[in-house]
């Protein structure tokens, strides 16, 4: 399997920018340096100690835009518009962090004209930029949200609010740190970056053949084989990717034909990379950036909220595995052929292209006590190291241009991407906060579920499904655990179990219809309908619909820094359950065998627990 995967996020689905072709070698130089000057601002931020926040975030912002507005594909009148809105928005970020010590001293109050301008420019270019970079819907919420804050008091009854002058409001959500340059634009800034960096570096070297390696030797000669190989490879890979679409479009450009040359049905093939990738956004260490805004969200140790992430994750991947047992028994799924396995010299060779780095981020986080930041920024420099070797043990220095300059650039548009993304997310979050609308939601959802937790944990399952369909994971995450999460903590739940439920059912639309980022490339990748890819992939998932009841139900699982014994008997509960569930959906024909299997299962999970 010599391919290499990568994780070029512009390879993704419509959530994703594209980059220009380098027209020019001057065009292509300047995407370079820019690149360059991104990363090197993020590292040097952990680097160089405290660097006030009014600084570091526009500049964060102003990095970005630049490949979201020009280095983006389109013709000639959107790169004309795009460049106006990139050296608008890029210069209102360098007023503000040029003016930043004048401006923490008016409280987020607009003084002048001039300043009312510079708001309204930042405000359009992050509604834009967001549009530019994964489309409408996330912009459209933001854009309600700021129509609710500028006009809300004229909405009767309890969901309008008192008012806002409009010199607070705006200056609220743009010179001050309680709108776009907000916590969580803070998260992006200081540790999303950094973890993108280093999922960039590692995926431009020889890390994901690596993967693809260790995953054929372990698993490639069991029966389905191919299928397994694809779990076991888009579960190390999503551990740095954190994208479900990233991870069909690399790992699946492998898997995918390995598993229609074996035979496997095209409906199968296809779900199993949509299911096994999207896998990778609940994977601990990266966990497509949720895990660290489940940090600032509520205030858990990274480390903590890694261990919680870790047992549900492995679940997830057995029941995947129990359902391709499943398919196996009734398809007679071959192996991976001898002649197509890694020799065990290729796999030691490169796993020590991903063993290094990680085995530097694990020692910098749970033996030197580093922050995860810093942690992940000594392990860039091991994977920068690392991209002067190839597995072949020469020396090309063309190829290691090559890898160094695929790197910062995949870096650059990742980090511009997820920025875009979480600074449009920030205008949702302060508007909630300035007009306590997030307050008045939350006692709307409480007295529509009459008080009880099954209502509540419905109602937020479903808007976190709807939100998903176009809306990237971590964004559809925030909104929904803004305005729900206090409910489902009034009525009993710890705020990790309440953030880590949001955050799994905010990963139902990767493999739900009728919007599945994930199946859809899967389906266009193996030419099947994407409807059947859907409806295996739906079976074959089954735990991403389970586990996070079952962590309600049996809080003790995500507790596995704390309470390890509890959570491992917990796992092996939850295990058991699941296994009769993914079996009796797959393994059985009789209608009546499917029900008796899952039933069983499901029985074993939920009962003696918190919701029975």
């Amino acid at each position: 399997m010599p391919v290499n995967p990568q994780s070029d996020l512009s390879q993704t689905s419509n959530s994703m920018i594209r980059s220009e072709p380098a027209n020019t070698p001057y065009w292509r130089t300047a995407m370079i340096v820019l690149a360059v000057t991104l990363v090197a601002f993020h590292l040097g931020l952990i680097f160089s100690g405290l660097v006030p926040n009014l600084v570091s975030r526009p500049l964060h912002l102003a990095l970005a835009l630049p490949w979201i507005f020009v280095f983006a594909g389109g013709g000639a009148t959107r790169r004309a518009s795009g460049a106006v809105f990139c050296a608008a928005g890029v210069a209102a970020c360098i007023w503000v962090a040029v003016n930043q010590s004048a401006l923490s001293d008016q409280y987020g109050f607009l003084e002048g004209t001039f300043q009312r301008v510079v708001a309204v420019v930042l405000l359009v270019t992050v509604l834009e930029g967001a549009r530019r970079a994964i489309g409408w819907p996330l912009p459209i919420v933001a854009g309600l949200a700021l129509a609710y804050g500028l006009f809300g008091q004229h909405i009767p009854g309890e969901f309008g609010h008192s008012g806002t002058p409009v010199a607070s409001f705006l200056g609220t959500l743009t010179i001050a740190e309680g709108g776009i340059w907000g916590s969580l634009t803070g998260v992006s800034v200081n540790v999303v970056a950094i973890f993108v960096i280093f999922g960039a570096v590692l995926n431009a070297g020889e890390a994901g053949q690596g993967f693809m390696n260790v995953a054929a030797a372990a698993a490639g000669r069991l029966k389905g084989g191919a299928a397994k190989v694809s779990v076991l490879s888009s579960a190390l890979f999503g551990s740095i990717s954190g994208s479900a679409s990233a991870n069909v479009a690399s790992t699946g450009a492998i898997t995918l034909p390995a598993m229609t040359r074996l035979g496997y049905p095209r409906r199968l093939a296809g779900a199993v990379e949509a299911v096994a990738s999207s896998g990778g956004q609940i994977m601990p260490p990266l966990m497509g950036a949720g895990a660290f805004v489940m940090v600032e969200l509520t205030r858990v140790p990274y480390t903590q909220i890694m261990a919680a992430a870790l047992l549900p994750a492995v679940l997830y991947f057995f029941a995947v595995w129990v359902g391709i047992n499943a398919y196996a028994r009734r398809f007679d799924l071959a192996s991976v052929a001898r002649e197509d396995q890694p020799h065990l010299r290729q796999v030691v060779i490169t796993s020590a292209f991903f063993l290094v780095p990680f085995l530097v981020l694990l020692h910098g986080m749970f033996l030197a006590n580093y922050t995860p930041q810093y942690a992940a920024c000594i392990a860039i420099l091991a994977g920068f190291v690392l991209l002067f070797f190839n597995a072949r043990g020469s020396f090309d220095p063309r190829e290691i241009l090559r890898r160094m300059e695929e790197a910062f650039l995949n870096a650059a548009r990742q980090v511009s991407v997820i920025a875009a993304i979480i600074v449009c997310a920030s205008i949702i979050i302060g508007v909630l906060a300035i007009t306590g609308l997030g307050v008045k939601i939350t006692s709307l959802i409480l007295s529509g579920s009459g008080g009880y937790l099954w209502p509540s944990l419905f109602l937020t399952a479903l808007a976190c499904l709807v939100l998903g369909m176009e809306v990237p994971t971590t964004a559809a995450y925030v909104i929904c655990v803004s305005v729900a999460g206090p409910a489902l903590i009034q009525q009993g739940l710890e705020p990790l179990q309440a953030h880590l439920f949001v955050f799994w059912f905010a990963l139902l639309s990767t493999i739900t219809p009728p919007v599945c980022g994930a199946v859809f490339i899967a389906a266009g990748m193996v030419g099947e309908n994407w409807l059947k890819v859907a409806m295996t992939a739906m079976a074959l998932g089954v735990g991403l619909y389970v586990i996070p009841l079952a962590m309600i139900a049996n809080p003790s699982v995500i507790q596995l820094s704390v309470a390890p014994v509890a959570a491992i008997a917990s796992a092996v509960k939850i295990g058991a359950g699941l296994g009769l569930v993914s079996f009796g959906i797959i393994g059985y024909r009789t209608p009546w065998k499917r029900l008796l299997s899952a039933g069983t299962g499901l029985a074993v999970i939920f009962v003696g627990g918190n919701l029975i």
